[in-house]
């Protein structure tokens, strides 16, 4: 990632400095401008993967859930703003978000079911801020899919291997749960998803 702009700005600064028509993507982080890069190859196809799995499971499931294209999660403390890998929004709390309808912005963990960071070699964002920042919103399941096995060994144990942790929120606490290449995932929010971790990472 690149760090873009170099003092601080608000939610809504960063929201109006924004450039439109742009296939790149940024982030704030606690008041940075950050460029992310554009995802490619195996963590496109991941993110892919993902996407259509869930949306299979949504759709057979008659669930209120959808996947948006796009959409921007705006920190609880307003100092940072994420543009997900993978986000699944509820369709009935969606009514109540305040900036969803003209500017694709999630203001309330209410709105979220589950979000999904792919990672990469700025590992540290998705283990520790973004994870603290999606507990502080209350959402109540994320995703830190790690196919290369990039996170520290507090994360992910060691030896290292590739690991797809998945936090789920009680009590207002994260409690995380890590499944190997071997595993079936095993999902709260989806309890009919079942799929091996393995097909995960082959993104197959």
């Amino acid at each position: 990632m690149v760090q873009t702009v170099s003092q601080k700005l608000s939610f809504d600064a960063f929201m109006d400095w924004y450039p439109e028509n742009t296939e790149q993507r940024y982030e704030l982080h606690e008041g940075v401008i950050v460029e992310m890069p554009k995802p490619k190859g195996k963590h496109s196809e991941i993110a892919g993967f993902l996407n259509i799995e869930l949306g299979i499971n949504i759709r057979h499931g008659n669930l209120p859930f959808f996947i948006p294209r796009e959409c921007i999660v705006r920190s609880l403390d307003g100092a940072s703003g994420y543009e997900p890998d993978v986000i699944v929004l509820d369709r009935q709390a969606i009514a109540t978000e305040p900036r969803w309808a003209n500017e694709s912005i999630i203001t309330m963990g209410a709105s979220v079911r589950l979000v999904i960071e792919v990672v990469s070699t700025n590992w540290q964002d998705d283990y520790l801020t973004k994870l603290r920042d999606y507990e502080a919103l209350g959402i109540p399941e994320y995703w830190v899919v790690d196919y290369l096995g990039l996170g520290g060994r507090l994360h992910i144990g060691y030896p290292k291997q590739p690991t797809l942790s998945v936090y789920s929120l009680v009590e207002g606490e994260y409690e995380v749960q890590r499944w190997r290449v071997e595993d079936t995932i095993a999902s709260p929010t989806f309890p009919h998803l079942q799929f091996p971790v393995a097909s995960v990472f082959a993104a197959a």
